[in-house]
């Protein structure tokens, strides 16, 4: 398989080896942690060779056509993995990284549950991961960025190819992965509800923070005059409100005690700064077939459709009696566990969520959190890095 071979030279350039992957309504690429650079700066460089992004400062207006990157944060993502042994057997390692188009910054603080569903036909496609004749497969996934577990599960047809699904803001069938994270309540923070409250006012405006695999801001859409309707170009047409709901975002992500990778609070400019945390989505009253409506911001820029880490965030935040979400969409966990499912109207579609909880002592408790998506190998091959340092040439040398 291309990907498993290590970086080559060819015509004096090295050229490194990568998939370049959709999974749900997110892409990028894919590399085997083990062909690259262990240093974080060379790492952090190859990264931005192959996306395209700027080796230093910023680079306003950048549209990526030196990289494989497209822009938005949604198609600026990076895995690196491999398989490792665990007392359960043989699981994959993931580790994220978020890009931006116009400044070289990046965030390894967050998973992305889109992505993440590129992760097992990844290692299917590289040989990785033992692929049957037939029937289900799963792979466990430990993603480093937050410690969450997830389980991710295809089906193999009885013609040998993937069984397929179509979902919200994908043309087409492709091939189907339900991904299920395991115990997510607390994924960033340690807590459900970070602030220690159900609801919290913050400019006048009642917000809950909740942390389910990973921390968001949900407001209601009418206390910005809004409908959670609205399309996300006029959303990100609206200067007034996307200032207010920065100044949101920000105080809340102090609230919420968010923290840097290195373990240290994050201060109000990093959180100003960051691409990543916390999320922040309006949220309204549905007019289709969903529990309720969504608007979602990840955070700097407003989403096409709907990140399903937020979706399983927002579902689980309908459990809780009191939250803005649950005002919206009163679901119930009852003493004894169950499966809740919770429709989130977005601009692509409804993201259909599965909640497994139970209520215990008063509080609601998590097992696991469920949504389906799809994923594609776009492009498997060797990219040159036109103008690597002497630093990073060295490093892939080494690899050989």
């Amino acid at each position: 398989m291309i990907d498993l071979q290590p970086p080559r030279l060819r015509h004096d350039t090295w050229e490194f080896p990568v998939h370049h992957m959709r999974g749900g309504t997110s892409t990028g690429l894919v590399i085997w942690d083990r062909i690259a650079p262990t240093q974080p700066e060379l790492r952090e460089e190859l990264l931005r060779h192959l996306m395209g992004v700027p080796l230093r400062g910023e680079y306003p207006g950048n549209r990526q056509t030196t990289g494989l990157g497209r822009g938005p944060a949604t198609s600026n993502k990076v895995f690196f993995a491999d398989m490792e042994d665990a007392a359960d057997g043989r699981r994959l390692v993931s580790a994220l990284a978020q890009l931006a188009s116009d400044h070289g910054r990046i965030d390894w603080s967050v998973n992305c549950g889109n992505m993440s569903s590129a992760l097992q036909l990844w290692a299917l496609d590289t040989g990785l991961a033992r692929r049957s004749t037939t029937g289900l497969q799963t792979l466990t996934i430990r993603n480093t960025n937050t410690g969450v577990l997830t389980t991710s599960r295809m089906i193999i047809a009885q013609d040998g190819g993937f069984e397929v699904a179509e979902i919200p803001g994908v043309m087409g069938r492709h091939p189907a992965v339900d991904l299920f994270l395991h115990h997510p309540a607390g994924a960033k923070t340690g807590a459900l509800l970070p602030t220690g409250n159900v609801v919290d006012v913050i400019d006048d405006l009642c917000v809950s923070c909740v942390d389910v695999a990973v921390p968001m801001v949900i407001a209601r859409a009418a206390d910005f005059g809004k409908t959670g309707h609205e399309p996300p170009g006029e959303l990100a047409a609206d200067k007034e409100f996307l200032q207010r709901l920065k100044a949101l975002w920000i105080e809340a992500g102090l609230r919420m005690n968010l923290r840097r990778k290195d373990g240290s609070l994050m201060t109000r400019e990093d959180i100003a700064r960051s691409e990543t945390i916390p999320k922040v989505c309006i949220i309204g009253a549905p007019r289709g077939t969903g529990d309720l409506s969504v608007r979602y911001f990840t955070p700097q820029t407003v989403h096409g459709s709907m990140a399903v880490s937020g979706g399983c965030c927002l579902a689980a935040a309908t459990l809780i009696p009191g939250s803005v979400a649950h005002e919206i969409a009163p679901k119930q966990a009852q003493a004894k566990e169950c499966e809740v499912r919770v429709g989130i109207e977005n601009p692509a579609g409804v993201l259909g969520t599965t909640v497994v909880a139970h209520m215990e002592d008063g509080a609601l408790a998590i097992r696991s959190a469920a949504y389906q998506r799809s994923a594609q190998v776009l492009l498997a091959g060797y990219m040159p890095l036109y103008g690597a340092s002497t630093s990073l040439r060295q490093a892939l040398s080494e690899l050989q």
